[in-house]
């Protein structure tokens, strides 16, 4: 009997819980994203024309300058035109000559011939400038097309991504390469839309490159005005502090420092509960585990800052699980 007895004592104890005691102290928000490394500025270059690339004298990561060859369009086709639209030009520009040369006689002889056949040779030198000019057009037009088969770096940079093989069809559609600038780099990320009213210009940041474990300062350099309804992410970039060197694409662990306060009460997620939908934790009063409501910034962190319900010095129990309210706890270790 005596054995049941302590059994029974055994069993009725009272649960132990975790607690710690409300403290105001400083606070910092963070909201932590995935970002890559990208270039200030980048230009896609294409071919201005259809043909087979017969030259790509660039590899990724060369430097090239601006005007300096990339890449060789076959223009063969392109050359015969140009001669043909030259030498159609050069047979307008002869007939143009023997108007002029027709007119001028008829000019001269202006006494002896009719009015007439005066403005006969006149419309005729008029018609034969008319084609010269015409062709003129078309000559210059078929050396532009000549002159875009053979495709040029538009700014100074580096090639940063190669999307063709020498001896492919290519198109006004076809991406050839990436040119960026990196002298000066930058983060791209997507912020979830849910957070996206709390992300503004210039916050600070601290940003981590993969493979390194030292943190770099950086600042939002850029919101998006847009929040991409396909993802239901809005695009941020960001700006370090001092000048990085690090390959584009490099993924970089963001933190976007959305606020800080000098002095607020927090609790761990893992102490809020509900009653009635009502956000709320345990206290612990007198050996009892009592309900408080409570309001809380909702963010995605494992604490979270209390805007009201909560006084400095209450005891709280810190994982809510299992918990009742009206339960008899004591404090400790469970």
């Amino acid at each position: 009997m005596a054995g049941l007895i302590t059994a029974q004592a055994w069993m009725t104890r009272p649960p132990l819980v975790a607690v710690e005691t409300a403290t105001l102290a400083p606070v910092t928000r963070v909201l932590a994203v995935n970002g890559r490394i990208a270039a200030v500025s980048s230009v896609e270059v294409t071919a201005p024309v259809t043909g087979t690339l017969i030259a790509l004298p660039v590899s990724e990561g060369d430097k090239v300058e601006a005007g300096q060859l990339l890449a060789q369009v076959d223009a063969e086709a392109q050359r015969a035109s140009v001669r043909q639209a030259q030498a159609a030009l050069d047979a307008a520009r002869d007939a143009q000559r023997e108007a002029q040369a027709e007119f001028d006689r008829a000019a001269s002889l202006s006494t002896t011939i009719a009015r007439s056949v005066r403005d006969t040779y006149g419309y005729k030198l008029e018609a034969a400038t008319q084609e010269v000019a015409r062709l003129s057009a078309a000559l210059d037009q078929a050396r532009v097309l000549l002159a875009n088969h053979t495709i040029r770096a538009p700014v100074a940079g580096s090639v940063v991504m190669l999307d063709v093989e020498q001896g492919q069809l290519v198109s006004p559609a076809t991406p050839i390469l990436t040119l960026a600038d990196l002298s000066a780099l930058l983060v791209e990320a997507d912020v979830d839309e849910a957070y996206a009213t709390q992300i503004a210009l210039d916050q600070p940041a601290v940003l981590q490159l993969a493979g390194e474990t030292q943190t770099r300062t950086g600042r939002v350099s850029y919101v998006s005005q847009r929040v991409d309804i396909a993802t239901g992410g809005l695009a941020v970039e960001l700006s370090f502090d001092t000048p990085v060197t690090a390959p584009v694409g490099l993924t970089v662990a963001t933190n976007i420092i959305v606020e800080q306060r000098d002095a607020a009460l927090t609790v761990p997620r893992t102490a809020l509960t509900s009653d009635a939908g009502a956000p709320g934790v345990f206290l612990l009063r007198d050996g009892t585990a009592r309900f408080q409501s409570v309001s809380v910034v909702d963010w995605p962190a494992a604490r979270l800052i209390v805007t009201a319900g909560l006084a400095e010095g209450e005891v709280l129990i810190t994982e809510a699980t299992g918990i009742t309210d009206g339960q008899a706890v004591t404090a400790g270790q469970p």
